[in-house]
């Protein structure tokens, strides 16, 4: 195990990683090329201890340890000797193969390199590296001192040697740590696709209105947030990009085309909550109505609990949405992506899912998910074909959460 871990980039995701570190009593160095933003990033990671003492999270001898081990590098070759080095700099491929051959001559060739990206491909921000097989992608979740999960990301040649002692550094940071090959959006920024995708469908054709659909997840399915509040949060504009990424790199897969609906908010500057207005009207409070109290284990998927629950739309918004979040998941998991522990692990911890996406296509039935998705194919195309993983279940009751 190694003791000094380097930080490059002290944004909000740069200085959560870096709280996390120095909090795991690693000696953390963190870089940023703008001295303001450096300057910034480790004062947000000072202020953060302290206010983990206020609310009783750690003590003020953890947190007087942990800013102890707090170092500001003013130039990259401060981070000479880190037997990690994590960067969380912008999303530009060029940008990171850049920073990684450099970082590969400051850190020395034995040195793990580990990118914090959410869109870009592992192995080709290894291909400017001499030692490709020492890069990994450590993918953390915003915002790091809250989110428990980070994805460890395996490119074509990275070792398990590296790989491992990424997973081992996440642990000590008190992360959660799942193991990925790197695929579009690795686990849980794919698996979340259709929960954003699928209802932007069921609002085009008129199913129901956004909020209606919202309360039908909310009541039925269990989740803090429906679909578009979560879209709204993230920002409408965000979510597209996304959207518009997977549909490019995967060279126009039907499952993942964007909608309409996105460009057109996005076109009259409806952002979500940043602008004010997304789906929901931020002017207003409450920018919805409360939900009542419901007795019953959720998700929901019993056709007559879910109409005595939320009413005829119930069934239709809860077991077409299921359907294609099982499916994804199917998918992935046919892929190799991820094990299917792992894919249930990314969504409860990286999205706060009541339920993994297995677990809920075992709850729902392989049967029934494909009934429905073959419905739905017959209407409206390959966009609803079925995982062979998921048919394969249908067929022999083997559950997809067993892997």
């Amino acid at each position: 195990m190694i003791e000094r871990v380097g930080v490059v980039g002290a944004g909000t995701m740069g200085a959560g990683i870096a709280q996390l570190a120095c909090g795991g009593g690693f000696e953390t160095i963190v870089h940023d090329p703008e001295p303001e933003a450096l300057r910034a990033g480790i004062e947000r990671v000072t202020e953060q201890l302290r206010r983990g003492v206020e609310r009783g999270r750690w003590s003020e001898e953890q947190a007087n340890n942990a800013g102890e081990g707090l170092r500001e590098a003013a130039t990259l070759q401060d981070l000479g000797g880190c037997g990690l080095a994590i960067e969380a700099a912008p999303e530009r491929l060029e940008l990171k193969r850049k920073l990684f051959a450099d970082l590969e001559r400051v850190c020395g060739p034995e040195a793990v390199l580990a990118t914090n990206t959410s869109s870009l491909s592992v192995t080709a921000i290894a291909a400017g590296s001499e030692r490709p097989d020492r890069v990994v992608g450590m993918h953390f979740f915003n915002p790091p001192p809250v989110m428990k999960l980070v994805e460890i990301v395996a490119g074509e040649e990275s070792s398990q040697e590296a790989l491992a002692l990424a997973a081992e550094v996440a642990e000590r940071m008190g992360r959660i740590p799942i193991r990925a090959n790197d695929a579009i959006g690795f686990v849980a920024n794919r698996c979340v696709r259709p929960f954003n995708l699928e209802t932007l469908r069921m609002l085009g054709e008129r199913i129901g209105s956004h909020e209606e659909i919202d309360r039908v997840y909310r009541l039925c399915g269990g989740f803090r947030m429906g679909p578009f509040e979560l879209m709204d949060l993230i920002g409408l504009d965000v979510n597209f990009d996304v959207a518009r990424s997977f549909y490019e790199q995967s060279f126009g897969e039907p499952r993942w085309r964007p909608h309409p609906i996105q460009a057109r908010m996005v076109a009259a500057w409806r952002l979500g909550r940043k602008s004010g207005r997304g789906f929901y009207d931020y002017s207003r409070d409450p920018y919805r109505s409360e939900d009542p109290q419901v007795e019953a284990e959720r998700p929901v998927v019993d056709e007559p609990d879910l109409e005595e629950i939320a009413g005829p739309l119930g069934p239709l918004v809860i077991n077409r949405l299921s359907a294609q979040i099982a499916n994804e998941a199917a998918f992935a998991l046919g892929e190799g992506v991820a094990s299917a522990a792992d894919i249930d692990t990314a969504m409860r911890l990286g999205f706060n899912w009541p339920i993994g996406p297995l677990e809920l296509g075992d709850r729902l039935g392989g049967a029934r998910a494909v009934g429905i998705l073959d419905e739905l194919r017959e209407l409206h195309g390959d966009g609803y074909r079925a995982a062979p993983l998921l048919r394969e279940a249908a067929a022999t009751g083997r559950e997809l959460a067993a892997g």
